[in-house]
């Protein structure tokens, strides 16, 4: 079995193999088989053909190899499954949720495979290097829920005991440390997230996870609230200056 980078595909194609969630039921020939099996196939020899590439060589392979599903800029892919942005994100972010990943505090088998097999200095190559990025977002949410989320954003709701995301995110939504930043992320992925964060984060109860402060927050937030905050972030670039939607 040749790798992914290897086999006969476009990038985009790919992409939406490994974009694809598993569990989705495919028709052949009148049988249904599992998505879940057919992408354990693909990713058996993959992993081990990949692991040249995703475990030791040149930086710039690596670097290759993420932007094939994060974007060529590291902005995201907004397709059937949203793929977050990495592009300026905090190292010790990132370099926490590569670890998440790992130790299943996060679980994505996806993930989990690249991350295990990148040496500390390969992690600290890749992190310097996103976090030097900052193309444009890539937009789409819906502009009339912008107002609102900013001001959710910039004041909380002290009504509900909400504080203000700016509180820790920044007035720039830019993070620090371990606070990611959310400045230009994905409005799909943020709302994914936020609706899901029980299932995304924290769940290996063993290990404990920074992600814990932000339960209460995510939980007390509805749906609506949600995609509000979220068009206001992706919005943003760095300095932010006024919300900039690519339309």
């Amino acid at each position: 079995m040749r790798s992914l980078n290897s086999l006969q595909i476009g990038r985009t194609t790919r992409r939406a193999l490994l974009a694809f969630p598993a569990g989705r039921v495919l028709k052949n020939a009148g049988s249904r088989v599992g998505f879940a099996a057919i992408l354990a196939f693909v990713l058996a020899g993959a992993v081990s053909a990949q692991h040249r590439i995703t475990g030791s060589g040149d930086v710039q392979a690596k670097i290759s190899y993420c932007k094939d599903c994060h974007g060529v800029s590291a902005q995201g892919f907004n397709g059937y499954y949203p793929i977050p942005r990495l592009a300026g994100q905090q190292p010790e972010y990132f370099e926490n949720q590569l670890r998440a990943f790992i130790e299943h505090r996060r679980t994505n088998n996806i993930m989990f495979n690249v991350a295990h097999s990148l040496s500390p200095a390969m992690i600290n190559a890749l992190t310097a290097h996103f976090a030097s990025l900052n193309p444009p977002p890539i937009g789409g949410a819906p502009p009339q829920l912008v107002a609102t989320g900013r001001k959710i954003f910039e004041d909380g709701m002290p009504e509900v005991n909400i504080a203000a995301c700016a509180a820790c995110h920044g007035p720039e939504a830019t993070g620090s440390g371990q606070i990611p930043r959310l400045a230009g992320q994905l409005y799909p992925y943020l709302i994914k997230t936020l609706n899901n964060w029980g299932k995304e984060r924290g769940q290996n109860p063993t290990v404990p996870d920074a992600s814990a402060i932000m339960s209460p927050v995510a939980h007390s937030l509805n749906k609506s609230q949600i995609e509000a905050v979220a068009a206001f972030v992706s919005t943003l670039r760095s300095p932010r200056g006024t919300p900039n939607t690519v339309q």
